[in-house]
């Protein structure tokens, strides 16, 4: 049980039988009346991200979880298969459970896996990976006054609009949370 005193970014609960993480809170001593602690809490199943108040002392159910670097060994159906380097446990991951991320896990790349009560909820590519271009039109001399953009489609599958420049066969360098182009490497 954890008291709404012992509150911290992070720190994942249990409301009503739904499971959360606490984004914000905040501690409000009203002038009149009892205090209570405000929170901003993103549901760990659905992602969705609801406001909750509570009464100060209130005691909840603390949600056992747990993050660590695995390493993405290959695909299998629907199925993302993911082991852990120290321990070489392997564990089969859901494509739904994955999500849009997807296209930012390579074979060999190490991903950051969110368990919650031994069961994996989330999988967070690194902050930028590196993709070979597979396919994109030529840039034309002339297009633009100012530098252009063309669609380029990756080697996972993700279509990023990349500077005329790039060609098929460059590595480039992608920002996973924006889905934007950064370098040419």
């Amino acid at each position: 049980m954890i008291s709404t005193n012992q509150f911290r970014n992070g720190s994942a609960i249990r409301v009503d039988g739904k499971r959360f993480t606490i984004l914000f809170f905040q501690h409000v001593k009203p002038g009149k009346g009892g205090a209570f602690v405000r929170t901003r809490l993103r549901n760990i199943d659905s992602g969705a991200v609801v406001e909750k108040t509570f009464r100060a002392g209130e005691k909840l159910e603390g949600v056992s979880t747990q993050s660590r670097p695995m390493t993405y060994l290959y695909r299998d159906g629907d199925l993302l298969h993911f082991m852990d380097a120290d321990t070489y446990d392997q564990v089969a991951v859901p494509a739904e459970v994955v999500g849009d991320s997807s296209g930012y896990v390579v074979e060999g790349g190490t991903v950051s896996v969110l368990s919650a009560d031994g069961e994996v909820v989330s999988v967070e590519p690194p902050a930028h990976v590196d993709l070979e271009v597979t396919q994109t039109d030529p840039g034309l001399k002339g297009d633009t006054a100012q530098g252009g953009s063309k669609p380029a489609t990756l080697e996972t599958g993700v279509i990023v609009q990349v500077p005329l420049f790039v060609n098929p066969g460059d590595r480039v360098r992608v920002d996973t949370r924006s889905n934007e182009y950064l370098t040419r490497v």
